[in-house]
């Protein structure tokens, strides 16, 4: 009664998180499973209580001993990721292992992701396709994610024979789903012209609705065609916004496009220094481009003092990538 109360208070129509928390952890302390993983969640992400990863993972683990399929698959998370708790892949692999055994279609996807990856286990990528394809196959609405790993195996022969009209099919489910990230893979194949005739209007569609529904390279992607005129008419300010979206939200690629429109005045105007702070940034985190703009930036001395021992040094970085 006292989980069911906490509940109410937490999704009902009077919410009191506060009050949610306090009921939860009565059912929690009386060594309900659901309760104790509540618990786990409201501590994890801070809700009607201070924030605190090591007391999440503490609740996870309660719970989780006493079965609770929920609370397995976050313990996992946990280990996965270092919340609350040291990394541990080789736990994480146990505990997603553990509920796909179980028939629980995240497990399996999880699961999948381990053999695909090398977390906790060595890569074997056709037994993350047949994971992944069981998940898919045995899924609902929920099972976006794994028929999308399924079109990716296909497109790239991970685990099973390249095809990929297949692929093309796969990502065309999830994608008339308003999953965003099957949006961006059909944009992708219809701007390539992969598993269907190339398409660069059909592609920008799909672009924009991954876009609307926060992709980060779905916006990289449609700022390119904005900018170079494909699939669509030429417009450098939307190609500067979709850019400047992407970055924001931490895409590397669209950081070094930024910068680009920054020293060519694309959609804004011309800015040296902010162009080489982008670089510089993009540069720091990979960017092969970014390390080339920089040695071009510091050879010709725009924006910052020339200085070719720089630009040798960011050259030889980029080269060597």
């Amino acid at each position: 009664a006292q989980y069911f109360a906490g509940y109410c208070y937490f999704s009902g129509t009077i919410k009191n998180e506060k009050l949610a928390f306090e009921y939860f952890e009565k059912s929690a302390n009386k060594n309900f499973s659901r309760g104790q993983s509540e618990i786990g969640y409201f501590y994890g992400h801070g809700i009607g209580i201070k924030k605190d990863l090591k007391k999440a993972f503490y609740w996870y683990e309660k719970a989780a001993s006493n079965g609770n399929i929920i609370a397995i698959w976050n313990l996992g998370l946990c280990y996965e990721n270092g919340i609350g708790v040291e990394k541990d892949y080789n736990k994480a692999f146990k505990l997603y292992k553990q509920l796909a055994e179980e028939g629980d279609l995240d497990g399996l996807a999880m699961l999948g992701y381990c053999y695909s990856y090398g977390i906790g286990t060595n890569i074997n990528k056709q037994k993350a396709f047949e994971l992944y394809q069981k998940s898919a196959n045995l899924g609902d609405e929920t099972a976006q994610y794994t028929q999308t790993y399924v079109g990716e195996c296909y497109q790239y022969g991970y685990g099973t024979i390249k095809n990929e009209k297949l692929a093309f099919q796969y990502y065309e489910k999830v994608a008339n789903k308003d999953f965003a990230n099957g949006q961006l893979r059909i944009g992708y194949l219809y701007y390539n012209g992969i598993g269907i005739k190339k398409d660069l209007k059909k592609s920008i569609h799909w672009y924009e609705n991954a876009a609307n529904n926060g992709n980060i390279m779905a916006m990289h992607n449609l700022g390119k065609c904005y900018l170079n005129g494909e699939g669509v008419e030429k417009d450098y300010n939307k190609a500067f916004e979709l850019f400047k979206r992407s970055a924001e939200e931490g895409y590397l690629r669209a950081t070094t496009m930024l910068g680009y429109c920054y020293e060519n005045g694309t959609g804004i105007e011309i800015d040296h220094q902010k162009a080489f702070e982008l670089y510089q940034k993009s540069a720091n985190l990979g960017s092969m481009i970014a390390q080339y703009n920089l040695g071009l930036m510091y050879e010709y001395g725009k924006g910052l003092t020339k200085d070719i021992d720089q630009a040798i040094y960011w050259y030889e970085k980029s080269a060597n990538q």
